[in-house]
């Protein structure tokens, strides 16, 4: 029999005796798939339908310079469209939520207290206040730019909160969370296998849910990473060869659901943290990312590896991680100056001749 379609997916034969496949969810609008069924690009279609939010339809017409009117413009323009997938998804729910609740305000109105004071609001959740931030960052950069909106930044000078975790708000995994997380989830299981294309690979969860063979080639993966469109090229290790060989693999990506669909980025997200919680670790999958960025600077990466190997376009985030790792070396080498001066020794090495004898006479 045929294999079941995935969640949302439908195949339909046209009057003129065409198959088309389209994702509906629910009652929702249909939208329709244009590339090959079974290929790398039909299979990158159904997660964009999957996870794109369902458009407004019955929304009014903003009044022009108000904080709506401007986030409309904006997502019309070239520096919204050259965001990725995943950033313009993250972001338009914040947009969204602003405009709920001060979309009417003039955007001559906000001013640099205004910016403060809204991510005050999220203080007690330093991640969340920071991806307002860095929103709200991006959106005036071009309003004050290119967009000719307002004369001035108001976002300039505010800085990013503190989080009790790293700058990124995840959790980073250590080591011994690592072995946790092998002993309840042996080789052969998906679990087992998402974590080792995580920590083996250093690639993020989007990238690791649609990574497949079809990206192998004499033993290298090469995958163009979807946040910044950087092509990765990683030899494939034992340990995680190791694990696909093991495990009972797609045939498009080597992460499938129960149904032996592809994962869309969000769900895999999703199913990857319950498996955590079943191995008991706080761990999800962005913070096996930043585990493998720390082990790999603890092991002597330097910056420039670091950003071939994770993909990042600057060398903020290498340097980070370069600059923890050396903090902890100088630390391990300089714990020995801790201890009491040896002298006795060292003494007995440089006497003169006749020092002895003078000592004891005096």
């Amino acid at each position: 029999m045929p294999r079941p379609l995935p969640p949302c997916l439908q195949r339909e034969r046209t009057r003129h005796g065409a198959i088309i496949f389209y994702v509906r969810k629910k009652h929702g609008p249909r939208v329709r798939l244009r590339a090959e069924f079974g290929t790398p690009e039909f299979w990158e279609e159904y997660r964009r339908a999957m996870a794109d939010e369902t458009p407004a339809s019955t929304a009014k017409t903003p009044k022009a310079g108000t904080i709506a009117w401007g986030f409309a413009l904006y997502r019309r323009s070239s520096a919204w469209a050259g965001l990725s997938n995943s950033t313009r998804r993250a972001r338009e729910n914040i947009l969204r939520q602003i405009v709920e609740s001060s979309g009417e305000k003039m955007l001559t109105q906000i001013s640099q207290a205004t910016i403060i004071a809204g991510r005050e609001k999220r203080a007690k959740a330093p991640h969340s206040a920071n991806a307002f931030l860095k929103t709200l960052r991006t959106f005036f950069g071009w309003a004050a730019g290119e967009g000719g909106l307002v004369k001035v930044d108001p976002t300039i000078g505010v800085k990013l909160l503190k989080g009790p975790n790293d700058a990124d708000g995840f959790h980073t995994w250590t080591e011994e969370e690592v072995r946790r997380f092998e002993e309840a989830w042996p080789v052969g299981t998906r679990e087992r296998l998402a974590l080792d294309l995580l920590l083996y690979t250093g690639l993020r969860r989007g990238d690791a849910a649609r990574l497949g063979r079809q990206h192998v080639r004499d033993g290298v993966l090469t995958i163009r990473t979807e946040k910044t469109g950087e092509v990765v090229s990683l030899p494939i290790l034992e340990p995680l060869a190791r694990s696909i060989a093991a495990t009972n693999t797609g045939d498009m990506t080597f992460l499938v659901t129960e149904r032996g669909a592809p994962f869309v980025k969000e769900s895999f997200g999703n199913w990857f943290k319950k498996a955590c919680v079943k191995a008991k670790v706080p761990g999800s999958a962005h913070g096996l990312r930043k585990a493998g960025a720390t082990r790999a600077a603890e092991n002597g990466a330097t910056e420039r590896e670091l950003m071939a190997l994770f993909g990042w376009t600057s060398g903020k985030m290498a340097t980070h991680y370069t600059r923890a790792a050396s903090q902890k070396r100088l630390a391990q080498d300089a714990a020995s100056l801790l201890l009491p001066k040896q002298t006795t020794n060292k003494s007995a090495r440089t006497k003169r001749s006749g020092a002895g004898a003078s000592a004891k006479k005096r």
